[in-house]
């Protein structure tokens, strides 16, 4: 009958130096690929939220040349509510501040997207918009918003006795929430233009 002996493996230094370093080569290469990952999504991140005007670079296209100032709009509790029924949601806050000069004013007001919120400029001139620009995007999805196809959209709207825009305001798939931002935003500056 023949008899099996179980000789235990003979490791050597070199051979266990050589298993400890493919070992470690594995545990580099995964942890460089996570540090690549991490990466490259702060990378996305910060592409996202990215500020394409200051509020004085929107002030200074809003005028031209013509002089301003900053004022405050004072809101009471009717006015809140109504500020309420136009965004969906409370406002925050009863002071507004605004700039005017003098046929116009300028708005900056934040609105949330999906997440995070968008800083839009609104100017308007009797009682209609002259123009929007968005200042700031913090969203992961929807900042083609800001392009001119989309804001030209909302140039001569007017608020109407529903306190809706006169303007059909196409959307833009994938950017839902945003438009329905900027849309809200657009609202609420044409209400807070009547008040001042």
């Amino acid at each position: 009958m023949a008899q099996f002996a179980f000789a235990p493996p003979r490791w050597g230094f070199f051979d266990l130096l050589s298993q400890s370093f493919t070992w470690q080569k594995k545990v580099v290469h995964k942890l460089g690929i996570t540090i690549f990952m991490l990466s490259l999504a702060c990378f996305v991140q910060a592409q996202d939220q990215a500020h394409y005007l200051s509020t004085k670079e929107f002030l200074d296209l809003t005028f031209k040349n013509s002089p301003y100032q900053m004022k405050s709009l004072w809101l009471d509790q009717a006015e809140l509510d109504q500020a309420e029924k136009i965004l969906g949601h409370p406002f925050n806050g009863f002071r507004v501040r605004y700039w005017a000069g003098k046929h116009q004013t300028a708005w900056v007001l934040d609105e949330i997207g999906k997440e995070h919120p968008i800083t839009i400029g609104v100017s308007i001139q009797d009682n209609k918009i002259a123009a929007i620009h968005i200042l700031a995007f913090r969203e992961s999805r929807g900042w083609e918003i800001r392009n001119d196809f989309f804001t030209r959209q909302f140039d001569q709207a007017f608020l109407n006795h529903q306190y809706k825009l006169s303007a059909q305001i196409d959307g833009i798939s994938g950017a839902t929430l945003s438009v329905r931002a900027v849309k809200k935003v657009a609202a609420l500056a044409l209400y807070f233009h009547q008040l001042s």
